[in-house]
């Protein structure tokens, strides 16, 4: 544990939530996708959220139940409310800079170009800096400035968002009352099954495996991805799924050809890794399959549905990859597939080569 990144993450959170309600169709902003991206990176020791919170009450359960500490900056004369919001969170980044040492990432969740200058200086006392931000509302002099920088369209979790969550909300009542009496317990049993269904453990953790070797510059260890995955869910135990140990659930994944595992650097620790091969070889022959059968070329949109037509258990995140067109991307790459955008169909096309 020691030798794991300590991160303070602060989020410019109006710029975020404004950002991802103009230029993502009016999704609601999620914390989850950006809390799971630093834990493969690291520990977050520290989580502060900048607004004025009487313009986003939803939004502060949500971070609430993720224990994110909400910095009030009320609003009073417009720029000058974001002037005191931006050196406010400024001047805290660089109080915990200087007190505290183990501190050895920032992350800066924001667009907004007037924190380039504290990102220079953060990196001038020996911190990493990863910024984050949505993408069409993000300045081009911040991300060159940072050592890593996240768009947060891009992150797992993100894409495929088509209603924001937390405006589904009020429509639910009303037809649970007309059959409440019946769906109480019908609900129950099926609440409890993603959470100890083997599938969706076994993407969980190639998902992670792939941000870990994507983020680190070592091997990952079975004692690193299990640190890992705790730090995205600390309810995480093997024990749900029906495994005693942690090293049993890996091996039963490395059964399945989910992962594959090597010896370790020490006893009991063994190495995990991505098969190079099997499911994917398998996986890029459907695709070129399917897009074979299709007269001219074949949009990305919808093609996802007719492989698991074709295949049913197929997910592209069992094989590590973090969308559908990442896995086409690399399917293209091989030269399974031609794959182009085209701007009179606004999709992409994929075409067997």
């Amino acid at each position: 544990m020691d030798q794991e990144e300590r991160i303070a993450l602060f989020l410019d959170y109006e710029n975020l939530a404004l950002g991802a309600r103009d230029n993502l169709g009016g999704m609601a902003f999620d914390f989850r996708p950006i809390a799971d991206a630093l834990a493969e990176r690291g520990r977050v020791v520290v989580r502060r959220a900048y607004a004025d919170w009487s313009f986003f009450d939803e939004d502060r359960r949500m971070l609430t139940r993720s224990h994110v500490e909400l910095i009030e900056m009320p609003q009073r004369l417009g720029a000058s409310r974001k002037n005191a919001a931006d050196i406010k969170m400024a001047v805290d980044a660089m109080e915990l800079a200087f007190e505290r040492g183990y501190i050895s990432t920032f992350a800066i969740c924001t667009g907004d170009s007037d924190f380039t200058p504290l990102v220079h200086k953060l990196r001038e006392l020996n911190k990493r800096v990863i910024g984050v931000g949505v993408e069409k509302s993000t300045s081009a002099l911040l991300p060159p400035a940072c050592d890593e920088f996240l768009y947060y369209d891009r992150l797992e979790g993100v894409e495929g968002q088509a209603v924001p969550a937390r405006r589904a909300h009020p429509a639910r009542p009303m037809p649970q009352q007309h059959v409440e009496p019946e769906r109480t317990e019908p609900e129950a049993a099926p609440a409890e099954e993603p959470a100890r269904d083997v599938n969706a453990l076994a993407v969980l953790v190639a998902q992670t495996v792939a941000g870990i070797q994507g983020n680190a510059s070592g091997t990952v260890t079975a004692s690193t991805l299990k640190r890992t995955l705790l730090r995205k869910d600390p309810t995480f135990t093997e024990s749900d799924y029906g495994f005693r140990t942690f090293g049993e659930l890996l091996r039963h994944l490395a059964g399945r050809n989910v992962v594959e595992l090597a010896d370790g650097p020490a006893k009991g620790d063994p190495e995990v890794s991505l098969p190079e091969h099997g499911d994917r070889e398998e996986a890029f022959a459907l695709l070129c399959t399917v897009v074979g059968e299709s007269p001219g070329a074949t949009p990305l949109s919808g093609l996802k549905n007719q492989l698991r037509r074709v295949r049913p258990d197929f997910s592209e995140k069992k094989l590590g990859y973090r969308s559908f067109l990442q896995f086409c991307q690399a399917a293209a790459t091989s030269g399974v597939v031609a794959l182009q955008w085209s701007p009179e169909a606004d999709d992409y096309l994929l075409t067997t080569r």
